[in-house]
């Protein structure tokens, strides 16, 4: 789909491999460019490889040199796209900066992908998924626990948004490339992109509607239209009946017809939410599912194992098998939007061999010869 544009990947943590592991399921070539191989690495279990570089190729280049640095611009040459997550001023400090790439390929898209941005009071920070949450007001609106402290999400939100958010910026970038024949700079982080998540809260305190708080908005459990109720089995149901109608069908199926003029009322939510729990602990979980799920935004609460055997969600391609070597596995790939997704290379990549790395530095114009002396001078691992 993306095939004819090609994304050299200084990024490590963070949004960076988020937003390439995207392009390259939508079809980008994306080259990996890690510090040299050293002799010690990371222990990490085969399939956390395969997730993160699943059609992605690596070449460790070290950048300390100044041939390395070179080599990167000779490959910049060829490229659409440079994106990374370094702190601010380690990629200038490095030569590979916006300002050093820019005069080598005037139309390369390159995009800073951080936790803070480039500049601001926070921009040298070090922090991570959960802090990012918690600076732009997500954990405070969240479940408490029974200390008072917030709870965690359950997964990397803060992460995934900024990394969709930089895959969104590079591909208007590149529409707009097309028109103008030029590149640009792309500062995205994962702070804008988590503030964008929470503009509902955000916009209506601006409004001047007064501070959310947990428990006391929709969206923060404050209505019993859209809350959490445990099954009889004790098993539990998400309900998201906001609009009118679901409410009701809600209402009729609970057999609590006479509450349906109270969804909106405030004073009434304590009474109301009791009676639905009430009403819910009667039957167990697939009753409710069954009865309600076609009608009034009723979902079951999914374990992990659950989310797996799911009906919907294992009729579409949710899994695929893996093999690396003599280890065999399962991965998750969640479906594309693309006609047909068996067009995208999506296979498992381990690291690199050599002949496929020379394979690639070939394609950007450095021939043997010069690969060899590259290698020899560990410039190239």
């Amino acid at each position: 789909m993306l095939s004819n544009f090609t994304v050299l990947d200084f990024s490590s943590l963070g949004p960076g491999p988020r937003c390439t592991r995207l392009l390259a399921d939508y079809g980008m070539r994306v080259l990996k460019i890690r510090p040299p191989r050293s002799g010690t690495r990371m222990l990490e279990p085969p399939w956390f490889g395969y997730a993160a570089n699943r059609g992605i190729d690596q070449i460790h280049i070290d950048l300390k040199q100044l041939e390395g640095v070179d080599l990167v611009k000779e490959m910049v040459t060829e490229a659409d796209v440079v994106i990374e997550s370094f702190r601010p001023g380690v990629a200038a400090k490095l030569g590979i900066a916006y300002t050093d790439l820019e005069p080598v390929n005037s139309s390369i898209v390159y995009c800073s992908a951080s936790g803070h941005g480039q500049d601001g009071p926070y921009s040298d920070r070090p922090a991570h998924d959960l802090n990012w949450l918690a600076m732009c007001g997500y954990l405070e609106l969240g479940t408490h626990r029974t200390d008072g402290g917030t709870a965690h999400p359950g997964a990397t939100v803060a992460d995934t948004v900024g990394g969709y958010s930089a895959a969104v910026a590079i591909l208007g970038a590149l529409l707009a490339r097309n028109a103008s024949g030029r590149g640009c700079y792309l500062d995205v982080s994962v702070v804008d992109a988590v503030l964008r998540m929470m503009f509902h809260n955000l916009d209506s305190y601006l409004a001047g509607e007064g501070e959310p708080r947990p428990g006391g908005e929709m969206l923060t459990g404050g209505y019993a239209c859209y809350d959490v109720y445990e099954a009889q089995d004790g098993r539990w149901l998400a309900v998201g009946a906001i609009e009118p109608h679901f409410w009701a069908a809600l209402c009729r199926g609970l057999g609590l017809e006479h509450r349906i003029p109270d969804q909106f009322d405030a004073a009434r939510q304590d009474a109301l939410r009791a009676e639905v729990a009430a009403a819910f602990r009667t039957r167990p979980r697939e009753h409710w599912l069954t009865t309600l799920g076609p009608v009034a935004c009723v979902s079951s609460v999914n374990t992990l194992p659950e989310v797996l055997s799911d009906p919907h969600l294992a009729s579409r391609p949710l899994v695929r098998d893996v093999r690396l070597g003599d280890k065999a596995f399962q991965q998750m790939t969640p479906r594309l939007a693309v006609s047909d997704p068996d067009d995208l290379d999506r296979q498992p990549v381990g690291p690199t061999p050599r002949d496929r790395v020379d394979e690639l530095l070939s394609a950007f114009g450095v021939d043997s010869t010069r690969v060899r002396s590259l290698r020899d001078r560990g410039i190239v691992t």
